[in-house]
């Protein structure tokens, strides 16, 4: 992979999280890192962190569902690249609705998609001819629903299992020009996703029917029991940090990288068993009836 002298990557979603932690990581190492974020406050944060643990770090407000934002970060990458190219593109902006899809707004479940599938595929598109110049790398940030779809997470669920295809796809389709397409698969970790998540659900359950609520009671007071649970056993982020740096300066990177137990067991087991088996290990997991 050609580089720059100092090698240059842009992450999207660093306003917190995996995507804070890899581009702060990735500056002390080194690295020109364009980071994505929506808020300004989130921009001068995030720059703030960069001067205290140095490192070169320039933010881009985007919003992975908007076309004209996405084209303006791409622009302002243009600029600083140049005919060097762009080395590495993390797309790892996301976010998680959780619920009985029964019920679940359609308007959430498009939320979802914009977000996680489509504003990846996006990003992917106007940047692809930056990465295309220096045979760089494409990295998606998975999830293990993308191997397993657990209850009442079906539409993250739905969009992670989408961003595998399309990473296999991609992956093929740009051989011809170096470009290396890895996966990250991280189990429950250590960020703030899990309070966003809640309050996002809450959000949501409060524009429903209580009626249309209560058919789900039991399974919804065992689901935030074992997401307590999952939060509580989560990994440290630098586990999925340790991963994404993997996956952008190695030589020769593997297609996925698998950050937990979790996620290898989910990938590499839990999708060979039996339906009526995975579901019942499922349900045991979650202590679900």
């Amino acid at each position: 992979m050609q580089s720059n002298p100092a090698p240059t990557v842009l992450i999207t979603g660093t306003s917190t999280g995996i995507g804070a932690a890899c581009a702060l990581e990735l500056a002390r190492r080194g690295w020109q890192v364009f980071a994505g974020v929506r808020q300004p406050a989130d921009a001068d944060r995030l720059r703030s962190l960069a001067a205290e643990h140095g490192g070169d770090i320039q933010t881009l407000l985007v919003d992975v569902t908007e076309e004209a934002a996405i084209q303006d970060a791409a622009l302002q990458v243009t600029q600083v690249v140049g005919d060097a190219g762009l080395d590495a593109l993390v797309n790892n902006a996301g976010i998680v609705i959780a619920g009985p899809l029964e019920i679940l707004p359609l308007e959430s479940f498009r939320q979802q998609l914009e977000v996680n599938l489509m504003g990846t595929l996006a990003m992917t598109q106007a940047f692809l001819p930056l990465l295309r110049k220096s045979s760089g790398r494409l990295v998606n940030v998975s999830s293990v629903n993308g191997a397993v779809a657990s209850p009442y997470l079906g539409a993250y669920a739905a969009s992670k299992h989408a961003l595998e295809a399309v990473s296999d796809s991609l992956r093929v389709e740009l051989r011809h020009w170096g470009i290396d397409v890895v996966l990250i698969e991280p189990g429950p970790t250590q960020t703030p996703i899990w309070q966003k998540s809640e309050a996002t659900s809450d959000a949501i359950a409060a524009k429903l029917a209580s009626e249309s609520l209560d058919i789900y009671a039991d399974d919804s007071a065992a689901m935030r029991k074992a997401v307590e649970g999952l939060a509580a056993r989560a990994v440290p982020v630098e586990r999925v940090v340790r991963a994404v740096v993997q996956a952008v300066s190695a030589r020769r990177p593997r297609t996925r990288y698998y950050v937990t137990w979790e996620s290898r067991l989910a990938f590499k087991a839990l999708r060979m068993l039996p339906d009526r088996f995975h579901d019942w290990i499922v349900r045991r997991a979650l202590g679900l009836r």
